[in-house]
């Protein structure tokens, strides 16, 4: 299987090149075209009561949509994002990797998709219950808004909550204001993510809280 990422960054989008019997899994409504060799399987990602809980507190589609080359010959599929911004791919480790609520587009055979828990500090701050967590081998695939900045943590690193997009499991987060309760109000900083420990982390130059703040007055 390849993967190509064209368009970046700010209309990223994925091509999949399909060997015969190969397939490949990802969110519902990210498929843009395919060739005509290539059938959809419509599922309940991991079975019915992890999809709900994904569903409800992961901030994920229900269904996922596997796709899979039945030809003899290599098939194309293209996949993309909702939004405006940019893709990355991330091959799987011993490490979990963890992606924040909408972030996820599509894995590969092998890597293994779950729901971990986020703490309520993480709901308080307008990030769900849970995070999607992949572990085993194989590639997650999966988008920002805005740019997308790969950061190696060592020791302790700040980062507003709303641009953290993926992180590995392994890494220590801690929800909390800004600073005192006046200063995280009156400077528009609110909720901040203090992280520790060793590990990748992935940031988006943009965010949808941010855009919806700037929008809502200019649409009254």
């Amino acid at each position: 299987m390849e993967c190509s990422i064209r368009y970046r960054p700010a209309f990223a989008t994925i091509f999949v090149t399909l060997q015969p019997r190969e397939k490949i899994t990802a969110e519902a409504g990210a498929m843009v075209s395919m060739d005509g060799g290539i059938t959809i399987k419509t599922e309940f990602s991991g079975g019915f009561f992890p999809a709900l809980m994904r569903r409800f507190f992961g901030g994920e589609s229900l269904f996922v949509n596997v796709f899979q080359n039945n030809t003899n010959v290599p098939q194309t599929l293209v996949l993309s994002q909702a939004m405006i911004g940019d893709i990355e791919h991330k091959k799987l480790s011993s490490k979990p990797f963890c992606l924040q609520p909408g972030a996820y587009i599509a894995h590969t055979p092998g890597a293994k998709m779950g729901v971990r828990w986020a703490g309520f500090s993480s709901w308080f701050a307008g990030e769900g219950l849970f995070k999607l967590q992949f572990t085993g081998k194989g590639q997650v695939l999966f988008g920002s808004y805005g740019g997308l900045t790969q950061k190696e943590v060592s020791g302790d690193f700040v980062v507003d909550n709303s641009h953290l997009v993926a992180y590995e499991g392994d890494l220590k987060m801690n929800i909390g204001l800004s600073g005192n309760l006046l200063s995280s109000m009156t400077s528009g900083e609110g909720f901040v993510n203090r992280i520790t420990g060793r590990g990748t982390i992935y940031l988006q130059s943009r965010s949808i809280s941010g855009l919806v703040g700037f929008l809502r007055p200019k649409v009254r």
